[in-house]
């Protein structure tokens, strides 16, 4: 198999669109009202083998807005100090550049046309991600606006399983508890379970 087959694999696959797997830690449930606090996102690509596999992450601590609400027991859920020194945090408009640059390219990279947003519940994520590009004033929004693959729902048709944590485990999948809740560990394990129904749901349609 060639490189360029296996680059262009997945847009046959998902019909020009590319799916990026987003995780948003944030201090409430309102995107409109509240911080958000940090984003992961994680590209994928077809190996030279035909399946489908997490490639790189790309994670960024972020800035709460000017007046953002930072609701307490959303804070305590996640541990976030929102204006912790260390968490070299960047303002939204920068944190979502940091983003949006590696998945525009692998946008063109792989001859799609558009990413399409993987989550876990993923409306929740792309909500907070198009009010955070709304209020910086960003035209290019590589997603796709409302359409998204959501996990939960696959996990449920696979295993059983809707709890992340639970469906990841049900897939064979390690499970830290100590470091679930952020952003990067999220997206990384969310990533690999939508590889995993994908290659499995693949392997049984002959895909």
């Amino acid at each position: 198999m060639t490189e360029e087959k296996v680059s262009s694999r997945i847009s046959r696959r998902f019909r020009g669109f590319l799916p990026v797997v987003v995780d948003v830690e944030t201090a409430g449930f309102n995107p409109k009202r509240d911080a958000l606090l940090e984003i992961a996102a994680v590209l994928l690509d077809y190996d030279a083998e035909g399946r489908l596999q997490p490639v790189e992450t790309h994670a960024c601590h972020v800035e709460p807005f000017p007046g953002a609400n930072l609701d307490e027991k959303s804070l305590e859920f996640t541990g976030i100090d929102p204006y912790h020194p260390f968490r070299f945090a960047k303002p939204e408009q920068e944190a979502l550049g940091h983003i949006f640059k590696p998945i525009r390219h692998a946008i063109k990279e792989s001859a799609c046309t558009r990413a399409i947003l993987v989550g876990h519940n993923p409306s929740f994520d792309l909500g907070f991600i198009n009010a955070a590009a709304g209020r910086s004033g960003i035209k290019r929004n590589p997603f796709h606006l409302f359409s998204t693959f959501d996990t939960a729902t696959m996990a449920g048709l696979a295993y059983g399983q809707t709890v992340l944590a639970r469906a990841a485990m049900a897939a064979g999948i390690e499970w830290d508890q100590e470091q679930a809740h952020s952003a990067k560990y999220d997206a990384e394990r969310t990533a690999e379970l939508f590889c995993i129904i994908v290659n499995r749901w693949d392997s049984l349609t002959g895909n």
